[in-house]
């Protein structure tokens, strides 16, 4: 805040009157100003760091996140490859076991689609109410049909009742301008044909074909009845519900995509099943250094370190201030907490240990590569990082130890995290320093108007004492000249 135009020289006393006032006010405001220019510094800078920490959690985060996915798994103990991905794709899980196997895919599994009787009205055709009865697996799913409905209105609400169930309804319309309500469910396998009742004109039995030339009247299971995928693996008969094959191999999934070809017999799919040990070995690193960068920045922004002249000590953004003692705290007593169980309980078993002098983890090979060579070590690795479910694995641990610092805890009933909560403090600070910032700019602004006031009537006064002493003297001097005259 600027302030008040000073007079320069007193005209009555001589003095410097601003310089004077000013002095006064500077005396006056120094230690307030000192103390609110500490602060916001201290503030500005824990907001700055409240930032900084906020976004190496989160990169934090995302890379235990993409370290544990399950599309793309990083700590795959076992790669499983497919010599045809056109045929089916594999994936493997941490039991299974290195070996070679040959698939041939004969039949895929395939749902449940059924067309009613045709409506010579079309999409308008109308239909009778009541309570429209889709039955699959022992289960019925009921739709109801209000008075007035057409054949599209029928359409739209079994899709609105049941598209979560997985059972979606569509028209067909012929040439002839007739309507089909065609009705689909994404279960597969042999038995989960839909049947259709409850409704006159929409009676559907899936268990029967329609063929391919129905008369306008026939309803029924179009391209077939549902069935299940046929395969043999190394000449053994396979039977699934699904094309997603689990189990028939121990460790391994197979995605079947398409039957296999080739003439006079088909050609099989050579799965090959290996361990992933350099692929271990990387994604240990890429923990290793995730962990690292995360402390190395919890490590910056708490510790103090010297200025430029190696004499004063700088504060860093949390220097002092336990909440980043208990985040690395809590973050690493997940490395050494019991997990999914099995021979490989502690990282120093796979080479990684802590370094005395920095705290950060370090990444012995050698010692990787030596457990690595027991047998079933690299499901073991898979085991431990990703877990035998979604809560022991060391990846979601260590993402759950950060989580309360960036998402409100579920006990919270605030719905703010703890960064968020103090961030709110923090903004908090902020405007009242600049409230009290304000307050002493008004008051220097008083101050020192009051004060050149008061200086400037002394200055007056001190005009006018010596105006009158100058005309006392004057007086005499001109009285003895007088007197010396006679």
């Amino acid at each position: 805040m600027a302030s008040p135009i000073l007079p320069g020289t007193g005209l009555g006393s001589g003095l410097d009157i601003g310089a004077i006032v000013t002095a006064l006010v500077n005396a006056d405001k120094a230690p307030k100003q000192t103390q609110i220019d500490t602060a916001t510094k201290a503030n500005t800078l824990k907001i700055s760091g409240i930032g900084s920490l906020k976004s190496a959690l989160t990169a934090f985060q995302t890379s235990m996140k993409n370290l544990g996915s399950t599309t793309n798994p990083a700590f795959a103990g076992f790669t499983a490859t497919s010599s045809n991905t056109n045929v089916l794709n594999a994936t493997s899980d941490s039991t299974a076991v290195t070996g070679n196997y040959n698939v041939v895919v004969t039949q895929l599994a395939t749902g449940s689609k059924v067309a009613s009787a045709s409506f010579a009205g079309g999409a308008a055709s109308a239909i009778p109410s009541g309570t429209l009865k889709i039955s699959q697996n022992g289960t019925d799913y009921n739709v109801d049909i209000p008075a007035g409905s057409t054949l599209q209105n029928t359409r739209d609400a079994i899709n609105k009742a049941q598209g979560a169930n997985g059972i979606s309804a569509n028209i067909v319309t012929d040439a002839s301008g007739a309507s089909r309500l065609v009705i689909s469910s994404n279960k597969t396998g042999a038995g989960s044909d839909l049947t259709v009742s409850g409704i006159a004109g929409l009676e559907i039995d899936g268990t029967k074909p329609m063929g391919t030339s129905p008369a306008a009247g026939a309803s029924g299971a179009v391209n077939g009845v549902a069935q299940n995928a046929l395969l043999t693996i190394d000449g053994l008969q396979v039977s699934s519900k699904s094309n997603t094959v689990t189990g028939a191999i121990s460790g391994l999934t197979l995605n079947l995509t398409t039957v296999s070809t080739g003439s006079p017999t088909p050609t099989p799919t050579v799965v090959s099943v290996d361990a992933n040990t350099k692929g271990l070995q990387t994604s240990i690193q890429q923990f290793v250094d995730a962990y690292n960068t995360l402390k190395t920045t919890i490590d910056t922004l708490s510790k103090a370190t010297p200025d430029e002249d190696g004499k004063l000590t700088v504060q860093a953004a949390f220097t002092g201030d336990a909440m980043p003692r208990a985040l690395i705290a809590s973050v690493r007593a997940e490395l050494t907490a019991p997990g999914a169980g099995g021979p490989l309980a502690v990282l120093s078993q796979l080479g990684v240990m802590t370094d005395r002098d920095t705290g950060n983890l370090k990444f012995d090979t050698a010692a990787f590569n030596k457990t690595m060579d027991q047998p079933g070590m690299t499901g073991q690795v898979q085991q431990l990082f990703t877990g035998t479910d979604d809560s022991n694995g060391l990846l979601t641990r260590m993402s759950k130890a950060v989580d309360p610092y960036l998402n409100p805890p579920a006990n919270n009933k605030s719905g703010t995290s703890l960064l968020d909560q103090r961030m709110a403090i923090l903004t908090k600070n902020t405007r009242s320093l600049t409230d009290q910032q304000l307050a002493l700019d008004l008051r220097v602004a008083n101050l020192t108007k009051t004060l050149t006031a008061k200086y400037n009537a002394m200055d007056l006064l001190v005009g006018q004492m010596k105006a009158t002493a100058s005309n006392i003297t004057s007086f005499f001097s001109s009285l003895n000249a007088q007197q010396s005259a006679k």
